[in-house]
């Protein structure tokens, strides 16, 4: 990531945190785009994925990608389709890239009518996203990791953070987790403890508290995020709890930084998707206003993606308006946090175009 971090800090930003911001593809070759996610692999590229077709949920829905290269971003492409055997085609959803510490980068996403009946696949790239193998049904009611990136713990095991929906009895929303030690082959599905008066929950980010403890936080209808914890590397979890953040019913995701950091990319809002976020933690539980990566009124930023690359720097990709894929780049060592007390945002944090 040298070289592209050498291209990434000669472009001008407002806040000195901010080392780039622009659009990964412009114009759209198609009308609409939707969830995005972002990957380094081995090789030091950036891969971004995002699901894109006439409108979410349309039949011709499928998964896209660009890559990171010389500087630039590369045309985007479909990567898979929902074409059934029978030749019937459903929407494709939420694509997730990850690249193991070995193996191949993997590429997991959701095909199906709605989020109440879709199922996960996986494909895997031997050439660092430039070519893919077939696409291969996850077993049973494993769904892949839902919308955010899994972790891989210190014995390889891979986490993901997962969901479902449309479920009864109450709460129909319902986060669970996901194990594999054989890098997505076979998978344990581990349930969280949710009763009746738990928040409805869907997307979990996962964040590493320090030797076996992790915590999970993510999306609700109850106005706020969610947050759990684990003691024994993600084998149980606790009952979901509400943070004093907003959350509109959108989708977000955390990363934890090489200096033991966290940071949570947001709508900081209970109603509407816009402003988008940029919140940092030390133990997860009390958050910081860091950054305004967006804010416009009655415009959507939405269902971002953060990641940290070798080289320190943190990328953001986010759907801009359902019309194209932004890509943000910050230098965490930058970043000048204030305090939100009972998680009310600063107006001294604003966004600066």
């Amino acid at each position: 990531m040298a070289a592209v971090l050498g291209v990434l800090s000669s472009a001008f930003a407002a806040d000195p945190a901010v080392l780039r911001s622009e659009f990964i593809f412009e114009p759209n070759p198609v009308p609409s785009c939707h969830a995005t996610t972002i990957v380094e692999t081995r090789d030091g590229t950036l891969v971004a994925a995002w699901f894109a077709g006439t409108a979410e949920g349309k039949p011709d829905v499928g998964i896209w990608s660009a890559r990171y290269s010389g500087g630039r971003w590369s045309a985007p492409v479909e990567l898979a389709n929902g074409v059934q055997p029978q030749g019937q085609r459903e929407p494709c959803w939420n694509p997730v890239l990850f690249q193991p510490r070995e193996g191949g980068l993997l590429l997991f996403y959701k095909v199906g009518p709605s989020p109440s009946t879709w199922w996960g696949l996986l494909r895997t790239s031997a050439d660092s996203g430039r070519s893919w193998g077939a696409p291969v049904r996850l077993p049973g009611k494993i769904q892949g990791p839902i919308k955010n990136k899994p972790v891989q713990l210190a014995d390889g095991t891979l986490l993901s953070g997962s969901s479902l929906e449309g479920l009864t009895p109450p709460p129909n929303w319902q986060i669970h987790f996901e194990r594999s030690s054989d890098l997505g082959k076979t998978w344990e599905f581990i349930k969280v403890p949710q009763s009746e008066t738990s928040p409805p929950a869907i997307q979990p980010s996962i964040l590493f508290l320090g030797g076996d403890k992790l915590m999970a936080l993510g999306r609700t209808r109850s106005q706020q995020v969610f947050a759990t914890q684990s003691a024994d590397s993600g084998k149980t979890w606790s009952e979901p709890t509400l943070l004093k953040l907003p959350n509109p019913n959108s989708g977000t995701d955390a990363v934890t930084l090489k200096d033991g950091r966290h940071l949570l990319v947001y709508n900081h809002t209970g109603k509407g998707r816009s402003p988008l976020n940029l919140a940092l933690s030390r133990d997860g539980m009390h958050w910081d206003a860091a950054l305004v990566l967006e804010n416009e009124e009655r415009a959507e930023f939405s269902y971002p993606a953060i990641i940290q690359t070798s080289d320190g720097m943190v990328h953001i990709t986010y759907t801009w308006k359902r019309k194209l894929v932004k890509h943000v780049v910050v230098d965490p060592g930058k970043l000048s946090p204030r305090a939100m007390p009972d998680g009310q945002w600063p107006a001294e944090v604003v966004f600066v175009p």
